[in-house]
């Protein structure tokens, strides 16, 4: 069975960092473009940051550059998503997706993600909540 389960979310103040971790069961990640997505309630879903299985470029929203760094260890089967200087504004629940040979660019992995969701995606997380609040 195909899965992705997200960790690592929690609350805290802001200027303070967390690392999001994804693992993945049923399919090796070495082989899928990643994606980090939030959505918060009412709003639309939006892509955080994306990694290549092919050549390991990344592409980040313009919010979290500098902040976020998106990474994978193959070895464990498991992304992450390390956030440093959180703001109250990344507050949100933070979703992995991961899809083979569907986009054409790790920006496109993004934007298709980031408007089809699991519907698109060949797997999808749960979510993990972060609130960034004093």
């Amino acid at each position: 069975q195909v899965q992705l389960v997200e960790s690592g979310g929690g609350l805290v103040q802001p200027g303070e960092s967390l690392r999001l971790s994804c693992v993945a069961s049923g399919f090796s990640l070495e082989y899928y473009d990643i994606g980090w997505f939030r959505q918060d309630p009412g709003k639309e879903r939006e892509a955080i940051s994306c990694a290549s299985s092919s050549d390991g470029s990344t592409y980040s929203a313009d919010s979290v550059i500098g902040r976020f760094t998106i990474s994978r260890d193959n070895s464990k089967n498991t992304v992450y998503l390390q956030m440093n200087n959180l703001k109250p504004e990344d507050t949100g629940v933070y979703y992995c997706g991961a899809s083979k040979g569907l986009f054409s660019s790790v920006q496109d992995t993004c934007v298709g993600g980031a408007i089809g969701g699991p519907q698109l995606l060949d797997a999808w997380g749960q979510g993990t909540l972060v609130t960034v609040s004093s």
